[in-house]
């Protein structure tokens, strides 16, 4: 007794090891089935793909042009410059950004130098998400003016120093949302 079911519990587990029925070459286990052939001869490895993206999905770094703008490339004394920025979106489908004054950052440097932020003094920012089209850039609606001083936190309820001209060469760049204008763009203060 002991040694029938010793065999009938080996021949269980050939079975559930073997499957009848879904060996190569054999009947399909149900009716318009296929198994595919096995092969022993190569190993196969899943390749991880990039996921892909669909509309309003979250804009990723490698798909947005983020490009600092001024209305001008040079200032005459009394001219104070407008800022601005233009976003594009490269990709393939319509992503989404927050391009709010909360999530844009205006940088003005000459040399190594940052003369002015646009964060420094900022009151009542804001979020905005925005949906990009792709091939359509996507601008400022208002600029920014600089009047031409350095900027500080500890400055914005007081006098500010102007920053030199008489030909000074600055530059802007922009970020927006975490994404930074690939150039920065050049204008000069007379």
């Amino acid at each position: 007794m002991v040694l029938l079911g010793l065999i009938a519990v080996i021949v269980a587990v050939v079975l559930i090891i073997v499957r009848p029925g879904s060996s190569e070459g054999g009947e399909p286990d149900a009716p318009g089935a296929t198994n595919p052939p096995v092969t022993t001869d190569a190993v196969t490895t899943a390749i991880p793909t990039e996921p892909t993206a669909a509309d309003g999905d979250a804009c990723a770094a490698k798909n947005i042009v983020v490009e600092a703008v001024t209305d001008k490339s040079g200032y005459e004394a009394a001219e104070q410059p407008q800022l601005s920025v233009t976003i594009t979106n490269i990709g393939t489908n319509i992503c989404v950004l927050n391009a709010g004054t909360k999530a844009q950052v205006f940088t003005i440097t000459s040399g190594d130098e940052v003369y002015w932020l646009s964060t420094d003094c900022q009151v009542d920012a804001i979020d905005a998400d925005v949906s990009l089209t792709p091939g359509t850039p996507v601008s400022s609606s208002v600029p920014i003016v600089w009047d031409r001083t350095r900027s500080s936190v500890e400055t914005c309820d007081g006098p500010r120093e102007a920053v030199p001209a008489g030909g000074a060469s600055y530059h802007l760049s922009v970020s927006v949302d975490g994404f930074e204008s690939a150039a920065r763009k050049q204008f000069l203060l007379y």
